[in-house]
């Protein structure tokens, strides 16, 4: 049988299967409907063929077999319809115009005579060709949709394979399925593969194979290794694949042969790198040695008298180690410099700037994110860059490179990097070329924090190398009066168990049974307890940080609860769904993937700055929703306006609640951090400490005392393979005993 009627509401949507709840008002009144539909939106005039079943929880339901969208007839239908935003560009006035204007003939208007919208006040031509384009490609997103159906792929990954392939979307996944893997970001190879099933692709295909190497390589990579053991790459790829060993070691051989791996020996086992990863840390290494040996200009000073001055005249005392640090980087071409929170790093940083300005020496500042770069400003009170800004990005068609490279190096005699263990091995590739010979590069950072969130173990594996210079600050000297945020940093990081609850400080652990009850406690603290006693702001000060994504104290939840406690759903606020949460007006989000494009820009007493680029792990706040132009708008560090569509918005999530993995570089007036159980390689001493080492005013544990322990126990660092520091220490044999100079 059919019904036909307007959508009022979607009650549930499962974005993996289309499964949808919603409600239909008809002419006999409203209707529940259940079933699989990968297009269905709120104000839509829609056709149901199905039958009515009866569920024992909530009763009569229509349960649809096929659903098509109808167009409305009445004025009042039509003015409702385009009001709905399903046409993008399309709001409420727009609507209303529309229909004063063309009455019952607006839909055949839009459709069939869209110039003539230009009769309609407030549409331009800029407008309308906004208005055509977003139509048209509704329309072919909505046949592609259909044509995908029977290979079981949802919604919003058809939209990613839409807004990489457009309208050849159908035809190069028919040809060569496995391409998805390789292009586009969240669809793996078992969906690829699946896809391929369906098309006729022989298990044992070569390009089977291939794809599904190179997939075990770039998850891998992904993971955070350079490279993996021969043997390894096989085992996966025999899980993976299900072919006998003899046809992966073949198809591991072609992949050689064309240079897409490359194999290696490491303790006379082989390795197998993707070609590009293998030059990064060839590189790496060989350059690392020639900054290190290069004779540098002479700096005629006495640098123990240049260091007591600065002592007098910043009433401050040098230990030994500090004054190490500081003659190293005159008499040193690569420099070292880590420690734990409070062990002077930032004061060392300002007298070497000191003494090198005094001696006419230019010098950069940089870090590898924006909320790194402005942390060092604020305590340096120096300039600081991005490495994006510093190396000045570049585009040409869809591809990004930088400006300073070799043939373009950075003109500055000093390049001082901040947060140096976050920086993976691309970036480190593209900061390393960058460097003239003769200049000096002095990288900071704690080594005993998280590894980069991409590629490569940069930071531990120079210092692993014992060929560049290191300096290790152990003695605390920035206590602020004994804070036992800094305390406990160094305690955790010796594997001693953190002081707790101590009178009128800034360390305090709230023991909860389970996870139930400890989720209540931090939306109590967020919302009510820490703005009330401290005067923090629930949005900007305070900053839930969990060990993992999933589970009830992972991320996901978290950002669930604490969003509708926070910035609950309200009918005079907007709000965009996407997939199993939304996004409001007033969200505390962040970016999850670098986006060197987008454009920025800032309003500074009437000027507008204008820039482009938004990094992992940028935080804002929406600040603008509208369906008329299918846009959202968040504002970054309080200062930066961003305006994504919303084909982008995956781009963007919830961030009420991050990882500590995501919190790197970023510092927060207070942390909250849920102590529970997890699996082993995420309850890690260099979790947790990483994780108290972002507050700079307070920490909250919430949870039980155990998992505290039993993360402080855990000194397990997560294995990466890399050979950088095995390079390094080749490349500078191979120098000595060819007596190379890089004068």
């Amino acid at each position: 049988m059919f019904i036909e009627g307007t959508v009022e509401d979607i009650i549930f949507r499962n974005e993996e299967n289309g499964y949808t709840v919603a409600r239909l008002v008809t002419s006999d009144g409203p209707v529940t409907f259940v079933g699989k539909t990968y297009f269905i939106k709120k104000e839509q005039f829609v056709e149901l063929e199905g039958e009515w079943i009866y569920h024992d929880k909530f009763g009569e339901q229509f349960q649809f077999t096929n659903i098509k969208e109808k167009l409305p007839s009445t004025i009042n239908g039509i003015e409702s319809y385009l009001a709905s935003g399903l046409i993008p560009h399309i709001g409420k006035a727009t609507a209303r115009k529309i229909v004063d204007k063309f009455k019952e003939n607006s839909l055949d208007i839009i459709q069939y005579y869209p110039e003539r919208l230009l009769e309609v006040d407030g549409i331009g031509k800029k407008k309308l060709d906004k208005i055509m384009e977003a139509f048209e490609e509704q329309r072919e997103i909505r046949q592609i949709i259909v044509e995908l159906k029977e290979f079981d792929i949802s919604t919003n990954q058809i939209l990613k394979i839409y807004k990489q392939y457009g309208s050849e979307s159908t035809n190069i996944i028919k040809e060569n399925p496995y391409r998805l893997t390789e292009d586009i970001r969240g669809i793996g190879f078992k969906i690829s593969d699946d896809i391929a099933n369906k098309v006729g692709v022989d298990k044992n295909s070569p390009h089977r194979i291939k794809a599904g190497l190179k997939y075990i390589m770039n998850e891998a990579i992904g993971q955070g290794h350079t490279f993996l053991p021969e043997k390894l790459l096989i085992d996966e790829a025999q899980k993976l694949l299900t072919v006998s060993k003899d046809k992966i070691v073949d198809e591991i051989k072609s992949l050689l042969i064309s240079d897409v791996f490359v194999k290696s020996k490491i303790d006379d086992k082989d390795i197998i790198y993707h070609y590009l990863y293998n030059i990064f840390e060839n590189n790496i290494a060989r350059k690392i040695i020639e900054l290190s040996n290069y004779k540098l200009d002479d700096i005629n000073i006495d640098i123990q008298k240049e260091i007591n001055e600065i002592q007098e005249k910043s009433n401050i005392k040098f230990a030994n180690k500090q004054r190490e640090a500081i003659v190293s980087s005159i008499n040193n071409g690569v420099l070292i410099l880590t420690g734990g929170p409070g062990t002077g790093k930032t004061t060392i940083i300002k007298a070497i700037i000191e003494i090198f300005k005094k001696e006419g020496k230019t010098f950069v500042l940089a870090a590898p994110t924006g909320r790194a770069a402005k942390r060092i400003k604020e305590y340096t009170g120096y300039e600081a860059k991005t490495l994006h800004r510093l190396l000045e990005i570049s585009y040409g068609g869809d591809e990004f490179n930088f400006l300073r490279d070799e043939e373009n190096p950075i003109e500055s005699d000093i390049i001082i990097v901040d947060e140096a263990s976050m920086i993976d091995i691309s970036m480190m590739n593209n900061l390393i070329n960058a460097i003239k010979p003769g200049s000096r590069l002095i990288l900071v950072g704690d080594v005993d924090q998280l590894p980069s969130v991409g590629a490569g173990n940069i930071l531990r594996d120079i210092i692993n190398s014992n060929v560049i210079k290191v300096v290790r600050l152990d003695e605390i000297f920035r206590q602020e009066e004994k804070s036992m945020i800094i305390v406990n940093a160094h305690r955790i990081n010796n594997g001693l168990m953190p002081i707790l609850n101590e009178k009128d400080k800034d360390f305090f652990f709230i023991y909860k049974q389970n996870p139930k009850e400890a989720l209540e406690e931090i939306k109590e603290l967020v919302v009510n307890r820490l703005p009330k006693y401290y005067g923090f702001d629930p949005i900007n000060d305070i900053q839930v940080l969990s060990p993992m994504k999933k589970g009830d104290l992972g991320v996901i939840s978290l950002n669930q609860k604490l969003q509708a406690v926070l910035n609950p759903e309200n009918k005079l606020k907007p709000q965009k769904s996407l997939g199993s949460f939304s996004f409001r007006v007033g969200d505390k989000v962040m970016q999850i993937k670098n986006n060197y494009q987008i454009e920025w820009s800032i309003s500074k007493q009437g000027e507008i700055e204008k820039g482009e680029g938004i990094y992992n792990g940028d935080i804002g706040i929406i600040t603008e929703i509208s369906d008329e132009e299918n846009k959202i708008k968040v504002l970054f560090d309080q200062e930066k306006e961003v305006e994504y569509d919303y084909k982008d918005l995956d781009q963007l999530t919830l961030s009420y609640a991050i990882t500590i993995h995501k919190s790197q570089g970023s510092e927060f007036r207070a942390v909250i951090i849920p102590v529970t159980s997890g699996p082993k390689m995420l309850l890690t001493r260099n979790l947790i400490y990483t994780g108290v080492t972002r507050a700079k005013d307070l920490v909250i544990l919430v949870g039980d005392k155990k998992y505290i322990y039993e993360m402080v126990r855990n000194n397990q660092i997560e294995k990466r393979y890399s050979a950088l520091d095995m390079k390094i220490k080749q490349y500078d044999m191979y120098i000595r005993k060819e007596g190379i100079n890089f004068d």
